[in-house]
């Protein structure tokens, strides 16, 4: 799976350049396999918006969970998988994008190549 992309390039925000490269990657609370690298956090919006790169390792998932009064948007950076909303399948490929309403439960899982997306909340969930 090939993420250089956007993991090596520059974040513009609030007049300052921050190398997403150097940012840490997270292991996930509660999902092994799962790691996240908060690119922007709501103290940098006024809680209105946060991205979040997520790499979820081959064969692994993101359980059931939802985001109480928080929309989620999924752009697919590379790999494969599918995310489960309620009785709807979305398959996730590269350069696919998923809506996630607020409130609404979701599971994410990676397929054989595993699955990098950027996730942007609304409001900002960190």
């Amino acid at each position: 799976m090939d993420t250089n992309d956007l993991q090596k390039g520059t974040l513009y925000l609030n007049g300052e350049c921050i190398d997403i490269e150097k940012l840490e990657w997270n292991a996930h609370p509660a999902f092994k396999g799962v790691y996240l690298k908060h690119v922007i956090k709501g103290e940098s919006t006024g809680n209105q918006l946060s991205c979040h790169l997520v790499r979820i390792d081959p064969e692994c998932e993101i359980g059931l969970h939802n985001h109480a009064g928080k929309s989620e948007l999924h752009e697919v950076m590379d790999g494969f998988g599918e995310c489960t909303l309620e009785e709807t399948t979305l398959q996730y490929r590269k350069g696919n994008v998923g809506f996630i309403p607020a409130d609404k439960y979701h599971i994410v899982k990676a397929g054989d190549e595993g699955l990098f997306l950027l996730a942007k909340f609304f409001p900002a969930l960190l």
